[in-house]
């Protein structure tokens, strides 16, 4: 009986230190989802920044940001962010079709939570007739 209790003692033991030796970041987004609302069809690229902060104890760093279509092109803070401080992940999307769109990004930090899914959303619509000039 001494020998279960003394191994089940070192296995939680052995438990706490390894989470204790696990580096304390944390990434916290402002917000996950952006809504462009309408844009033109002819207005170019439009760009939102999605800004975080890392509230843990260790710097933070995004290792890589990747897009759910060719349409998005993402951008982000390389530097480790420290505690406290802030960085981005940008999402440019270029509105080619008419259509309403929901992409994702999808971020890999080295911190907790290890991915993160950044939304953007909006409708592409077409851009104004312009009308004919009274003679």
């Amino acid at each position: 009986m001494k020998k279960v209790f003394l191994f089940v003692v070192l296995c939680w033991i052995t438990g706490m230190a390894a989470q204790a030796q696990q580096a304390d970041t944390t990434v916290k987004f402002t917000t996950l989802v952006h809504n462009f609302g309408d844009i033109v069809q002819n207005a170019g690229p439009q760009t939102y920044a999605f800004e975080f902060t890392n509230v843990g104890g260790e710097p933070v760093t995004i290792q890589n940001v990747s897009a759910s279509c060719g349409c998005t092109t993402p951008g982000w803070t390389k530097e480790p962010v420290a505690p406290g401080q802030k960085g981005e992940v940008k999402a440019t999307y270029n509105p080619s079709s008419l259509l309403p769109f929901d992409k994702t990004l999808t971020v890999y930090t080295n911190g907790t939570p290890a991915q993160i899914i950044l939304h953007i959303k909006g409708r592409v619509v077409a851009p104004p007739q312009a009308e004919p000039q009274p003679e």
